[in-house]
């Protein structure tokens, strides 16, 4: 995660829409963004979906209607949502969220195009999870 610093854009509000499933966040930089739920759940910082290196990225499907229940500040950096799928591990800092917004077409086209090489769809259960978890989550 990269440090924030006097550059880094910091939120003036943060709003919640649950029936359509985005986070409306606006920056002091005027930037402000509507990110849908689907696309923070599978792109989460987290180690369960980001793995511990290079190449360990878990692919997550079937996250289309994914809610948040909850929102929780991390100190004045991040926020931390709780998934209605239970996924809670992943810290949004604000650099991180500011990323999502701006990318989300290069972000859409390049989880479409993992789906594809995968032979998956955005709408697959994701599989059943081994015994192979590295028992950090």
């Amino acid at each position: 995660m990269a440090g924030l610093d006097k550059t880094t854009p910091t939120p003036q509000d943060i709003t919640l829409h649950s029936q359509s499933r985005v986070l409306q966040i606006s920056f002091s930089d005027g930037s402000d963004f509507r990110i849908p739920f689907e696309l923070m759940r599978v792109y989460s910082p987290s180690a369960e979906v980001q793995g511990h290196g290079p190449g360990q990225e878990v692919l997550q499907t079937g996250k289309r209607e994914v809610g948040i229940l909850a929102l929780e500040p991390v100190g004045n950096y991040a926020v931390q949502p709780t998934f209605t799928d239970g996924h809670d591990s992943g810290i949004f800092s604000w650099d991180y969220l500011y990323f999502l917004g701006s990318k989300q077409a290069e972000l859409w086209a390049d989880y479409n195009e993992r789906l594809l090489k995968a032979g998956m769809n955005r709408d697959a259960p994701m599989p059943e999870k081994g015994g192979s978890g590295c028992g950090s989550h």
